[in-house]
């Protein structure tokens, strides 16, 4: 018999042994070409751990330098507070070294004049205190006698205070603390160094690091960072000078004040009330209150008294008569905006974001302020807070059911 086609194949697929090998399954090399890497996916993984990599030593990096960061800032806005200055300066001839050098040794004597009369005036208060410490001891313990009917003598409290465990490890942890407020000391001075010399450099060099800045940008954008720039000058220089002069109208206030009342160290008080009311946001008037109302006190307690009334009348004035007229064509931002951005600049940058919070919003709304396309508004009642009625009031339906 002749053989078929399927017998045929049987035959080519039987073995020489007489054993049939299994039949291979449909598609299997294409399952052994899918069940391989592909040649993208190592290059993949490896670019993917090297930006992994990168991203964590980036966040590292600022971490460590966010101080740096925050000082080269705060060296920035002071460049650009005094730019008005040097550039008044250099416009008569004055090399910018020159004129950024006598604006910041101006700024150094009038803070070393003013550190030096505050220091001068606490330590006399203090010594005052600790001179006077006994008779205050004694009344405060005739009263007690007086009033609860007690036997407590002066002797006694100071040795219960010598002896006591609360002041020796008071000592203890004062002499351990020494080295601690040194290094603190040390760091604050380096900081202080470090701002002055970058900001230093940022107004001297000003003209070069705005070249710099605009070589690697194209002529459109150059005008635009050009004109950012003028605007942050602009805002933060009328920000300060504002500042200074309502400081400069609040002290002569105060001094009034604490003169009137015999105030000892009124001059000194009186700058402190109006640098430290004026420059610390929101609640400074009242931190600024809290010197003069303690050195009046020592003086007679209802002056403490006055001081504070004369305080919160005089943040009153300020706020809603002084501020709106000085700071309309420097710094024109809303009460609650500048609230706000307080708030967050403190959130984010602590002390030093409370303070170069206002400018930094002021200019960035001055400069949102030309891209933002603005339509006259229409003479609507409710622009004006006014409702309109849509049906008639209660009274003109009386009077209409009155008059039938």
């Amino acid at each position: 018999m002749a053989p078929t086609d399927e017998t045929a194949q049987v035959d080519q697929q039987t073995s020489p042994f007489g054993t049939t090998p299994p039949t291979p399954p449909p598609g299997g090399d294409a399952a052994a070409q899918g069940a391989r890497m592909p040649r993208w996916l190592p290059r993949a993984m490896v670019l993917a751990l090297t930006f992994v990599a990168l991203f964590q030593l980036g966040s590292w990096a600022f971490h460590q330098l966010i101080g740096l960061l925050i000082n080269i800032l705060i060296a920035f806005f002071l460049a650009l507070a005094i730019e008005p200055a040097v550039s008044w300066m250099a416009s008569y001839g004055m090399r910018r070294g020159l004129a950024t050098f006598l604006v910041f040794f101006g700024l150094l004597i009038v803070t070393a004049g003013f550190v030096t009369l505050l220091g001068s005036m606490l330590a006399g208060q203090i010594i005052k205190m600790i001179e006077g410490f006994p008779e205050y001891l004694d009344s405060v313990i005739n009263w007690i006698n007086s009033t609860f009917h007690t036997h407590v003598r002066r002797v006694d409290v100071q040795d219960s205070l010598v002896h006591s465990d609360w002041l020796r490890k008071y000592v203890q942890n004062s002499a351990t603390g020494v080295l601690d407020v040194s290094a603190q000391v040390l760091g604050g001075l380096f900081k202080l160094l470090t701002i002055a010399l970058f900001s230093f450099y940022f107004a001297a060099d000003g003209p070069r690091l705005r070249r710099a800045l605009c070589s690697v940008l194209p002529p459109a954008r150059q005008a635009e960072v050009l004109r950012a720039w003028e605007i942050a000058v602009d805002k933060t220089g009328g920000y300060l000078y504002s500042r200074g002069l309502m400081a400069l109208i609040s002290g002569v206030a105060h001094y009034i004040l604490l003169q009137v009342l015999g105030v000892p160290y009124a001059p000194v008080l009186a700058v402190w009330v109006g640098l430290v009311s004026q420059f610390i946001p929101t609640i400074g008037t009242y931190l600024a209150g809290a010197l003069p109302m303690l050195i009046a006190f020592t003086v007679d307690p209802w002056y403490a008294l006055w001081v504070l009334i004369f305080v919160v009348v005089y943040q009153q004035f300020e706020n809603y008569v002084l501020q709106p007229k000085l700071t309309a064509k420097t710094v024109d931002i809303h009460p609650a905006v500048a609230f706000g951005s307080v708030i967050v600049g403190t959130a984010l940058l602590g002390a030093v974001g409370a303070l170069i919070a206002i400018p930094a919003v002021a200019t960035l709304q001055a400069f949102l302020g030309a891209y933002v396309k603005r339509y006259d508004v229409t003479d609507d009642p409710r622009v004006h807070g006014h409702r309109i009625r849509r049906t008639p009031s209660f009274w003109v339906r009386l009077r209409g059911l009155l008059g039938r």
